[in-house]
């Protein structure tokens, strides 16, 4: 939207001059939360910075709200949001940063130049479809789509404000509280069941939305918002002026059950018949020159930092039509189911048209988005991820699935697996743990139990399979021949502090002490306080150490590497940073760094025994990036898709808490995917792999960070909603396991052909 000055006698006529460090330099627009200015970084990029209104700030119901928006907008990435960049909501007047993106809102142009055509109406209806699916991917729900909320830039519709209340959209109360949304634009649910909002309540605004953009008003409409929400309550959708080959699709958005409208990908995949130039299936972009992103290590030199473009797999996709030329067509989503209730009563001639397309410019800064510590996957064979693999996946292996489940006892959620000897074995809320054989998909044995809400992997251990059961109060060690039980043990002290290393289980007690059992017998081995260590949370990753962290004094991370078998500390010292270890071998140990806000923005490598460190930079830092370290990379992928390597052979220098010195480390190549949450990758005869959280399963080249292959999407009855920890995919009997929101388990072999 194009700046204004401000003007008139109102507060916010003597807007503030800064907002922490940014300049304010004019008005973009005000609403009842605050007003939008127009500010710059220091290098020159355009920002949009919202400030909350000064009577607001003083409201810490309010502020809490304002927190809340800054978190979710910073999970959510995609071609279709406003990237943050930076926020203060503990400022005297709080305030958030995002990108700036030219462009009117959505209400403003069709007041200015009236309903949009058919062609363009399709494209919008995409550009939100997709723009839901990555902000629901992540967890988060809009609840505030509307018109004003819409900004039409060159490149395709971009949604902003997540999921706050503006105390001066309406005077609308509910039960529990103020109207959280704006009428006209509400599902049913959220008059209702305010608490019980979900994804399905933003499709039902985008149907609204629609209808507003093809007729200048929406499907419900009055002076009255009490009237309105009765309408859309009560009453069926005006769809008058809506294009006949949209008005179906519409009409779905707009049922007054959340059950009964499509997901977003349903919208997407319902569009493609309408316009075939538009590909609405997942896909990820071919690898693009990311060259003048890339950042080397604090040593490194102008001529060692990058290998040049990657050749692009797909050929030249400049001229092709859709998102990268349609390159990404290997996993195609699903058929939307046909309507519930046939609204129209007659067959429609879907017409074609050609939609925006999301691919063509690279933004000049990554969107720097989500938080919170990543979870780690660490490199080599550690007990916990034993049998990841390192065999590729076979060319000739015949593709399975299996949906694993025990007689008589329903089965829930996502299957979590590890291999080992030959087999498979998987653990499933419902299925205490499985064994199947990794050629053919085929159930061995299964024994039912409730597993803990997030229990996650099984692990061989002592020769025995452990699992967590009893909804997370057991540790259970079974035969992995039978499944039979050999010993099991209460862990309700231990609140899920628990970790297997050289085989021994280390559990972590509220006290501090740490109890040592035998993994083969169940037998205590030794029971200790680790000195210098509160609560320790140990990683494993099969040099024979268990390594803790720590913040140290005066700042810093401290490290302790403690021997599993007797308790005995091996070493200890202190490194600058705030650090995370990923990885060990050999008497290496690597770290990832964090910044201020938990984004990655650096990767560590340690010798113990010369204390020799290597710091490599990341240019733009990571938000949630999961790690996994293989030979001297270390892979890093990111919340919102990037996937970064990052070389760290050659000479070191320097002490722990020192500069580095010789030949540094680089970052190899980046590589931008559709996947906005996936699980750990891991990395198996020359590729990463790792599950986007619809199900999918990307297979990338290790070396040149192009993609291979994807599977398609399997979402099942979780569609539409987030899934919880995802399955770290595993390598067995020569094809790629994975395991899918949908409940199943899938045996593929060579990328190239999924």
């Amino acid at each position: 939207m194009p700046p204004r000055r401000n003007a008139g006698t109102e507060p916010e006529a003597e807007r503030p001059e800064y907002a922490g460090q940014y300049r304010l330099e004019a008005e973009l627009g005000s609403g009842g939360m605050g007003v939008v200015h127009l500010a710059r970084s220091t290098s020159g990029l355009r920002l949009a910075v919202k400030v909350v209104h000064a009577q607001y700030a003083q409201d810490p119901e309010f502020r809490g709200r304002f927190r809340q928006e800054i978190a979710a907008a910073r999970r959510v990435s995609g071609a279709f949001t406003a990237s943050v960049v930076d926020a203060d909501p503990e400022a005297e007047r709080p305030w958030m940063a995002t990108l700036y993106i030219p462009g009117p809102t959505l209400a403003e142009h069709v007041k200015r130049n009236g309903a949009l055509p058919p062609a363009r109406l399709r494209r919008l209806m995409a550009g939100l479809a997709e723009a839901l699916r990555d902000i629901h991917r992540v967890g988060v729900v809009h609840r505030d789509l509307k018109p004003s909320n819409v900004l039409l830039a060159e490149d395709g519709p971009k949604v902003i404000d997540f999921g706050i209340s503006r105390p001066s959209d309406s005077e609308l109360r509910t039960e529990t509280g103020k109207l959280i949304g704006t009428p006209p634009f509400m599902a049913p649910e959220q008059f209702r069941r305010p608490r019980e909002v979900g994804p399905a309540a933003d499709v039902f605004a985008l149907g609204s939305v629609l209808v507003h953009a093809a007729t200048g008003r929406g499907p419900f409409h009055s002076d009255s918002p009490y009237l309105v929400a009765y309408q859309v309550v009560h009453d069926e959708a005006d769809l008058t002026g809506v294009p006949e080959d949209l008005a179906e699709l519409v009409a779905r958005c707009l049922a007054k059950e959340p059950e009964d409208r499509p997901t977003p990908d349903e919208v997407m995949t319902a569009l493609r018949s309408v316009s075939a130039a538009y590909d609405t299936q997942a896909f990820i972009p071919a690898q693009r020159d990311v060259s003048f992103l890339e950042a080397g290590s604090e040593t490194v030199t102008a001529g060692e930092r990058g290998e040049g473009p990657v050749e692009d797999r797909a050929g030249s996709a400049a001229g092709a039509e859709g998102p990268a030329g349609r390159e990404g067509s290997a996993g195609a989503a699903g058929a939307m189911p046909g309507s519930r209730t046939e609204r129209r009563g007659r067959a429609r001639e879907w017409s074609r048209g050609r939609l925006w397309g999301v691919g063509g410019a690279v933004a000049a800064v990554l969107a720097l988005v989500g938080g919170g510590v990543a979870v780690l996957a660490g490199s080599g064979a550690d007990e916990r991820g034993a049998g990841h693999g390192t065999a590729s996946a076979g060319a000739s292996a015949r593709p399975w699935t299996v949906r694993l489940h025990a007689p008589g006892v329903t089965a829930h959620g996502m299957a979590h697996c590890v291999a080992g000897g030959g087999r498979l074995y998987c653990t499933r809320d419902g299925v205490l743990a499985a064994a199947v054989d990794p050629e053919d998909g085929h159930t061995l044995w299964v024994r039912a139990g409730k597993t803990a809400a997030g229990a996650g992997t099984p692990v061989l251990s002592g020769g025995l399979l452990h699992v967590v059961g009893g909804g997370g109060k057991r540790l259970t060690a079974l035969d992995p021949a039978t499944g039979r039980t050999r010993w099991s043990r209460d862990i309700t002290p231990y609140a899920g502090r628990l970790a297997h290393a050289g085989g021994v289980v280390l559990l972590t007690g509220a006290d501090s002490r740490v109890t040592a059992l035998d993994s083969a017998t169940g037998a205590v081995k030794w029971r200790r306080a680790l000195p210098g260590q509160t609560l320790p949370d140990f990683r494993v990753f099969g040099d024979g150490l268990a390594y803790v962290t720590r913040s140290a004094e005066g700042g810093g991370t401290s490290v302790t590497a403690v021997d599993p078998a007797t308790g005995g500390v091996r070493a200890r010292w202190r490194m600058d940073g705030a650090l995370t270890v990923v990885g060990a071998r050999g008497g290496t140990v690597w770290f990832t760094s964090t910044d201020a806000s938990s984004y990655t923005d650096g990767v560590v490598r340690y010798e113990r025994a010369s204390g020799a460190v290597r710091r490599v930079a990341l240019r733009y830092p990571l938000p949630g990036a999961q790690v996994v370290v293989h030979g001297e990379t270390v892979y890093l992928l990111a919340s919102g898709g990037a996937v970064v390597a990052v070389e760290t052979a050659g000479a070191t220098g320097g002490a722990a808490g020192g500069a580095t010195g010789g030949p540094a480390g680089r970052q190899k190549w980046r590589l931008e995917t559709s996947v906005s949450l996936a699980s750990a990758p891991v990395v198996s005869g020359g590729r990463l792999y790792f599950m986007a959280a619809d199900g999918r399963l990307v297979a990338v080249d290790a070396g040149r960070g192009v993609v291979l292959g994807q599977t398609g999407v399997r979402m099942g009855a979780s569609r539409g909603s987030l899934p919880g920890a995802l399955a770290v995919p595993v390598v067995a009997g020569g094809r790629v396991v994975g395991a899918a929101p949908d409940g199943v388990v899938f045996g593929v072999g060579d990328p190239a052909g999924w």
